[in-house]
C-alpha cells in the first residue's frame, strides 16, 4: 500500500477552474460559462498514481489537460516539482515540460500519420536536447525495446500498426525526456480489452523502474481498482470523494460514488447475485448550468433541504479520506457514519 506520509507532495492543485465561455448574439457577448472544471484541489504524491474516475463529460480530462497547461486555466494554482506551471512564462514552461508529459486517450488521432514511429518517438528529442544524429537513434532504439516494440519497426508508420502498439508508440514518445509526471488520458479506452491488461502492466512496469508518478483518468473502474494507489471520483466538474483505493472500494462514502461502485459486475457469479444495484433517476445537469447548492443535489437519493442551498466542501472526514457531502458534515454535530441516512 502506498505510504503518503513517507512521500513528498509531486503536483499540487489548488482551487483550478477550466471555464469555456458561452457567446451569443452578432458581437459575441458573454453570457455564461460551461464549468468544465470548477476549483479542484489535490495532491499526487512522488511514485503514486492517483485514479481519477467518473461519467463521460464531469471534466477528468479537461482537468488533465488544464493541469499541463494544455489548456490555459481560468484560475487557480498548480505546482510541479516545485515549480508554478500556471504562472510561468512561454519559455520557463517550455524548460518545464520535459518534467511533464501526457499519454492521450486515441493513439490513432495522437500520432502524426505522416511520421515514422522513429520519427515521433524522435520529436521530443529534436526539440529539447542537442544529441547527435547517432545518439538520438539510440535512445529512440532504448524507448522501442522499454515499450516493448521491435526495433525493426522503427521506420514504419503508425497505420501499420495494431491499437496497443500504437498506444506503445505514444507512450514511448511520453518517455523520451525522461518525466517525472505522466497524466494517462484513457489510455485503454480505445483499445481491445484483451490488450488493456497489457498495456497498464506495462505502465506499472515503467512506473517501478523508472519512479514515474501518473494521474490515471479513467471511467474504467475495475482497471482503476488495479492500477491506483487512491481514488479521486469527480462529479460536474468537481472532486466529491478522494480516498485510498481500497477504503474507497471496501466502503464508499458519498452517495454518487455508492451508485457508480454499484454498477461495477462482479467476477464472482455467487457474489454478482447478491450485487444490489443503486439507479440513479434523473440526468446529469449541465455545466454550463449546475444546481444550486450540491451539485448531485438533483439525482441523490439521500438529498434533504439543506444540500438544495448549501454548497458542501471537500472535507477531510476520517484519515485520509475526503468528501464533499452534508451526511458527513461536522459542523452539523456528529459525523455521520457511512451509508447513514439523515432526517430530512
Amino acid at each position: 500500500m502506498f505510504d503518503t506520509a513517507a512521500a513528498k507532495p509531486l503536483i499540487e492543485v489548488k482551487g483550478l477552474k477550466m471555464y469555456f465561455p458561452i457567446t451569443a448574439g452578432v458581437f459575441r457577448a458573454h453570457v455564461g460559462d460551461v464549468k468544465a472544471v470548477d476549483d479542484v484541489s489535490f495532491t499526487i504524491y512522488e511514485g503514486e498514481t492517483l485514479g481519477l474516475v467518473g461519467e463521460s463529460g464531469c471534466g477528468k480530462s479537461t482537468c488533465g489537460r488544464a493541469i499541463l497547461r494544455l489548456y490555459e486555466p481560468t484560475a487557480g494554482s498548480v505546482v510541479i516539482d516545485g515549480k508554478d506551471v500556471l504562472g510561468a512564462d512561454p519559455g520557463d514552461l517550455r524548460r518545464m515540460r520535459p518534467k511533464m508529459q501526457m499519454v492521450f486517450q486515441d493513439p490513432q488521432a495522437s500520432l502524426n500519420p505522416r511520421m515514422t514511429v522513429a520519427a515521433i518517438i524522435g520529436e521530443p528529442l529534436d526539440e529539447h536536447t542537442k544529441l547527435s544524429k547517432s545518439e538520438k537513434l539510440a535512445r529512440i532504439y532504448e524507448l522501442m525495446d522499454q515499450v516493448g516494440l521491435n526495433r525493426d519497426f522503427a521506420n514504419r508508420y503508425p497505420h501499420e500498426f495494431s491499437g496497443g502498439q500504437r498506444q506503445r508508440i505514444g507512450i514511448a514518445r511520453a518517455l523520451a525526456l525522461n518525466p517525472k509526471f505522466i497524466v494517462c488520458d484513457e489510455p485503454i479506452a480505445a483499445l481491445d480489452v484483451s490488450i488493456q491488461a497489457q498495456v497498464v502492466n506495462l505502465l506499472e512496469e515503467l512506473q517501478d523502474r523508472l519512479g514515474l508518478t501518473y494521474l490515471f483518468i479513467s471511467h474504467d473502474l475495475s482497471m482503476v481498482r488495479h492500477i491506483a494507489d487512491r481514488v479521486a471520483v469527480m462529479y460536474l466538474g468537481q472532486i466529491i470523494e478522494l480516498s485510498p483505493r481500497d477504503a474507497i472500494y471496501a466502503e464508499p462514502l458519498h452517495p454518487y460514488t455508492q451508485a457508480l461502485l454499484s454498477a461495477v459486475p462482479e467476477p464472482d457469479p455467487e457474489a454478482e447475485k447478491t450485487r444490489r444495484r443503486i439507479i440513479l433517476t434523473g440526468d446529469v445537469p449541465s455545466p454550463a448550468n449546475p444546481p444550486k447548492g450540491c451539485n448531485f443535489c438533483t439525482r441523490c437519493p439521500k438529498v434533504f433541504a439543506r444540500c438544495r442551498v448549501e454548497e458542501p466542501k471537500l472535507t477531510e472526514v476520517f484519515p485520509g479520506r475526503f468528501v464533499s457531502c452534508h451526511l458527513y458534515d461536522q459542523t452539523a454535530g456528529a459525523t455521520a457514519a457511512p451509508g447513514a441516512t439523515p432526517s430530512t
